[in-house]
């Protein structure tokens, strides 16, 4: 006879899957998102029974992993599926290669679809928003496993993640201003958050890079870790000035060095990448130690707490992302027409962006925005 006093209530026994989406925006070849459920592992690396982490992995790096409209909804699904999943602990994502976690939204598909179609471009922006919206309402905490460039669209995903480690070859970044864009998809509400107000507006303007170490002194990112192996020893980025922190008042740890000495790095990064030295095993541990420390905690309040930080990137994420939506798909017909088919014919011209010099004195004449004009200030085929 049972102890139990409640056992004479009906009670279903059978688990429900509460699955969103089947595999069918996880491609088979590149360009595509991958969707991956590994084992949870303790701080030795044994495997945890019952338990995972979900790998949400972009695979375009021939194009820098630059993300298409079909790989959009790949993350989308990925972050629906490991939200509503009882066996998952945390989500990792990252993306294929060394060379970039991503560089944004896919340019060819950009110039080549998307600009003069400013209704096409805002239905793409509802899924982007639904992306960036998929990762804030994801139930699991999140990590960017940063494993290089972090740019443009690439950075506002990364900054929708609850926290970021980055290989000390990473850049961060975004692109918009140059290439015909604003960065509203994240980057003008995220990042002053993470920064002061002015380097908040610097980076998001300027389309400067700043490298990860930079970021870290900044706040923007949580650990970098050194992945190029040269034998028996780890290279930290050769590229980056590391054994000072000022000089001449100005400080300068983080920043990039300058001249031979910033070409020769450049030169050992690229061979150390030919010759298969770039190694993330450092990269991973510190992404398990995170998760085992998640797997360690109440997942109820440690979703809370995580909830109740995320609502203040989500305050203006939330404020603006709809009519920022609006604006970005009007905007393909004028500024991001010329600035994506720069872009994507600089093979063709020799040059990746317009002449905005020329595109400034002809506002200033009030040209009429016509193919003459954008003929003007296009740079043209190399003969």
């Amino acid at each position: 006879m049972s102890n139990v006093a409640l056992d004479w209530l009906p009670r279903e026994k059978e688990l429900r899957s509460h699955d969103l989406h089947g595999t069918q925006h996880w491609g088979s070849a590149a360009p595509r998102t991958i969707y991956e459920k590994r084992p949870l592992k303790d701080v030795d690396g044994k495997i945890v029974d019952d338990l995972f982490v979900s790998w949400i992995i972009l695979d375009n790096p021939r194009q820098y992993n630059s993300y298409t409209t079909e790989m959009v909804k790949g993350v989308i699904a990925g972050f629906e599926n490991a939200s509503l999943d009882r066996s998952v602990v945390a989500v990792v994502f990252t993306a294929v290669g060394s060379s970039a976690f991503s560089t944004g939204g896919n340019t060819r598909e950009y110039a080549e679809y998307y600009t003069m179609r400013p209704h096409e471009y805002g239905e793409y922006m509802e899924l982007f928003n639904h992306m960036v919206d998929s990762i804030l309402m994801c139930k699991k905490p999140v990590i960017n496993r940063v494993n290089g460039m972090r740019v443009a669209g690439g950075q506002e995903m990364g900054m929708a993640c609850d926290l970021a480690v980055a290989s000390d070859l990473a850049v961060f970044g975004q692109a918009g201003p140059r290439h015909g864009s604003s960065p509203d998809g994240g980057s003008s509400d995220f990042l002053p958050w993470y920064l002061s107000i002015e380097d908040a507006m610097w980076n998001c303007v300027s389309c400067e890079l700043w490298s990860a170490y930079k970021m870290k002194r900044l706040g923007m990112i949580s650990k970098v870790v050194p992945v190029i192996r040269d034998g028996d020893k780890w290279i930290r980025n050769p590229a980056v000035i590391l054994d000072s922190y000022v000089e001449d008042g100005e400080i300068v740890f983080g920043e990039f060095k300058k001249g031979e000495e910033y070409k020769k790095a450049m030169t050992y990064i690229k061979e150390s990448q030919e010759q298969n030295r770039i190694n993330f095993e450092f990269l991973d541990k510190e992404i398990n130690k995170i998760v085992w420390t998640f797997a360690n905690l109440f997942p109820g309040c440690l979703i809370k707490a995580m909830d109740s930080i995320r609502a203040k990137k989500k305050f203006f994420w939330n404020h603006t992302k709809d009519y920022n939506r609006h604006w970005l798909a009007a905007n393909m017909n004028y500024e991001a027409f010329l600035g994506f088919q720069a872009f994507n014919t600089r093979k063709t011209t020799g040059k990746d962006t317009i002449d905005f010099i020329k595109f400034r004195q002809l506002l200033a004449k009030g040209k009429l925005s016509d193919e003459e004009m954008f003929e003007a200030v296009l740079p043209k085929p190399k003969r």
